[in-house]
């Protein structure tokens, strides 16, 4: 039998696509990790890197995994023999890959990277819009022209590439917490059954995902979160019943206590009872989290039950274009002042469409930052003396949106007094990028991973209906 390690260090350096490179270089330097996860996807990102792709064949992934952290820690990552999984490959794992590979030639490092492939469905819209795939919230049906169309992939392609001998794994779109769960099946050799294990492993992936938000990042308690300059990445030391303890580098900032490890846990799952995921629908309603020393928590008691028989499949959609501009208003009486400009810009831009052949507006909106204006409260009524107007309008055709951006500015000597702090120039028209969420048989979806050119499929479990 094949010696199992009695625990696994798995720290998280990114919690999308942005965050900042210090977490990885934090990891790697002080973290004594075994596995380094990157998480970069969002549903949002898929869509940008489609418009990538479109422009430029070689784009399409995260480019800050190579720039900033593999490229310029590629000797730190050889030496320290930490292996990593990340989603940067995004709609295009292949040409990641081939980035990552130029960057550690030059850096004299050579590294084993697999990919996880599968998930992109683009090449087949068609035929799942001639199946009348349905979006799962409203019931429409799949739009036209899609930006891009993904299915959540699980953990078990992630598992395979590491048996397979990877040192790196590059995926697309799989679940967040799967970029831990797969070195945790890789490593304990818990099986597709170990439900209650599949759930403690993603419990795990999950609380790990979203990076400094674990460690105490917009924690409810901020005042008592010292350190925001220098943030802690969190780290995640697993053991093979699937419980874990989580911590972070020792005099970084952060604070790690059951209440930021639970706020976390509670983030984007729905029913705690029933968290559905494509290698397990897990039930954190039992979850204990207990304080085990210094910024050091431990959580247990993850349960879990087969998966369901289908993928979430995520699609983006260009819906029209929308412009937003900004200005700042200070004064007596700012709120009202701004309230009154903004209303009086969009009559004006309304007026000058109509007269240009332009259908009307499709959407706009008038927002006096600094009134209370998120939480309904009358502009007009707020004796706040420096205020933010901020415009915003969408329309199919980018031509209405360009009069809309030429008729800001004139309101500097038109309308209000006070009216200052333009930023920017002119507002450009900018994709309106939307949501569809449906799903899609297991079965349908193949999956392999690919190293050095060698192929494998991954066969997955069918699952529950």
């Amino acid at each position: 039998m094949t010696d199992r390690p009695d625990t696994i260090r798995i720290g998280c350096g990114a919690g999308f696509w942005g965050d900042t490179p210090e977490g990885p270089k934090q990891l790697i330097e002080r973290g004594a990790l075994d596995y380094l996860i990157l998480d970069y996807l969002a549903e949002i990102t898929m869509s940008i890197l489609a418009r990538m792709k479109a422009k430029d064949p070689a784009a399409g992934y995260a480019t800050d995994f190579v720039t900033h952290v593999a490229g310029p820690l590629a000797e730190q990552i050889a030496a320290s023999g930490v292996k990593i999984v990340t989603n940067a490959g995004g709609l295009n794992p292949a040409a990641c890959r081939d980035a990552l590979e130029a960057a550690f030639r030059e850096a004299g490092v050579t590294r084993k990277i697999a990919l996880v492939l599968g998930d992109d469905l683009s090449d087949r819209a068609d035929s799942l819009r001639a199946a009348d795939l349905r979006e799962m919230a409203s019931g429409a049906p799949l739009p036209d022209r899609l930006s891009s169309i993904n299915a959540y992939l699980g953990a078990l392609p992630v598992a395979r590439a590491l048996a397979d001998g990877a040192d790196i794994v590059i995926t697309g779109r799989v679940t967040d917490s799967a970029l831990a769960l797969g070195p945790l099946i890789h490593e304990f050799g818990w099986r597709d059954t170990d439900h209650d294990l599949l759930a403690a492993g993603s419990l795990a992936g999950h609380v790990l995902e979203c990076g400094t938000q674990a460690t105490g990042g917009i924690v409810t308690d901020w005042q008592d979160v010292p350190g925001w300059h220098d943030m802690g990445f969190p780290i995640a030391i697993c053991a093979p019943d699937g419980s874990f303890e989580l911590t972070k580098p020792e005099g970084t900032g952060g604070r790690i206590t059951p209440l930021t490890v639970a706020e976390q846990i509670t983030y984007e799952i729905g029913d705690p009872a029933s968290y559905i995921l494509p290698d397990v629908t897990c039930d954190f309603s039992q979850v204990t989290v207990t304080q085990a020393g210094p910024d050091r928590v431990r959580v247990s008691g993850a349960k879990g039950r087969a998966p369901t028989d289908s993928y979430k499949v995520c699609a983006t959609y260009a819906d029209g274009y929308r412009a937003t501009a900004t200005m700042t208003i200070s004064g007596p009486q700012a709120g009202a002042r701004a309230q009154a400009t903004g209303e009086a810009i969009l009559s004006r831009v309304a007026r000058l469409a109509a007269q240009a052949g332009f259908s009307p507006f499709d959407e706009t909106l008038v927002e006096v930052l600094g009134t209370g204006a998120a939480f309904g409260h009358d502009p007009r009524a707020c004796a706040a003396t420096e205020v933010v107007l901020r415009l915003s309008a969408r329309h199919a055709d980018k031509g209405a949106l360009a009069l809309f951006g030429r008729e800001i500015y004139p309101a500097a000597t038109a309308m209000a007094q006070g009216i200052t702090g333009f930023a920017g120039g002119r507002p450009a028209p900018q994709p309106v990028i939307r949501l569809f969420s449906t799903f899609i048989d297991k079965a349908a979806v193949d999956i392999e991973t690919d190293m050095g050119g060698s192929r494998h499929p991954v066969p997955v479990p069918g699952g529950q209906p």
